[in-house]
């Protein structure tokens, strides 16, 4: 229980940190932190819960990640779905406190609510297949720095870094194309609250990840499996 009280705490800062940064401060005028200010609001979200609760449960925040090192033979498959089921519900949660702080200005409009979208809902305009392309590379990458950086041979308390910093970016190179997903919990959160598109579209947000998540399982388990 302790475990998956911690990512459901992790996923709900994931989500207020880098999307309430979207929401909040991207656009403000004059003084707005754009695209790598949002990157980089991402990253520290999973640097400073990497330290706060990776020795409790792993700090996955993602589905994604969860079924990755699943597949890599890091993670236990009894655990993996009550994992999902911490990490959307944080996700939501978030999503939720981030809606009641966005609201309290007056004239408000949710609008894409930071939700992830292809076509004419990509912040670029990017087709569906770009977009699924992109989310299966970057998640495919994303695991590999993971599984990478929490291999027993490689030095020790650097991870969350090497984590923290590989998925800004990730969200450097990949917001103007769907907004950054990687991870189905973020995805979700979002679309709830946008409705419409961006639950039509959140298909991809979890079919992608989790294909790039399972490749790279599979590849870095033959390049550097973990020793028993």
């Amino acid at each position: 229980m302790k475990k998956l009280i911690s990512e459901f705490i992790g996923t709900l800062w994931l989500v207020l940190g880098g999307c309430g940064s979207a929401v909040l401060a991207a656009a403000y005028p004059e003084l707005g932190i754009g695209f790598t200010g949002v990157a980089l609001a991402f990253g520290l979200t999973v640097v400073t819960m990497a330290y706060a609760i990776g020795h409790i449960s792993g700090c996955h925040l993602n589905p994604a990640v969860s079924i990755g090192l699943w597949i890599g033979g890091r993670f236990d498959k009894k655990e993996l779905l009550p994992y999902i089921v911490a990490q959307v519900l944080g996700g939501i949660a978030g999503a939720g406190i981030l809606y009641l702080i966005a609201t309290g200005k007056s004239g408000f409009e949710i609008g894409g609510f930071a939700a992830n979208g292809y076509d004419d809902h990509s912040p670029g305009g990017y087709s569906m297949l770009a977009a699924l392309v992109t989310e299966i590379v970057m998640t495919f990458m994303f695991l590999i720095i993971i599984l990478g950086a929490t291999h027993s041979k490689a030095p020790k308390g650097f991870a969350g870094l090497a984590i923290g910093l590989g998925l800004t970016l990730i969200h450097l190179i990949s917001i103007p194309v769907t907004n950054t997903s990687v991870n189905p919990a973020r995805s979700t959160s979002q679309a709830l609250f946008a409705g419409g598109w961006a639950i039509e579209q959140l298909w991809l947000f979890w079919v992608a990840p989790i294909i790039g998540a399972i490749f790279a399982g599979l590849v870095y388990k033959f390049i550097s499996p973990e020793e028993a």
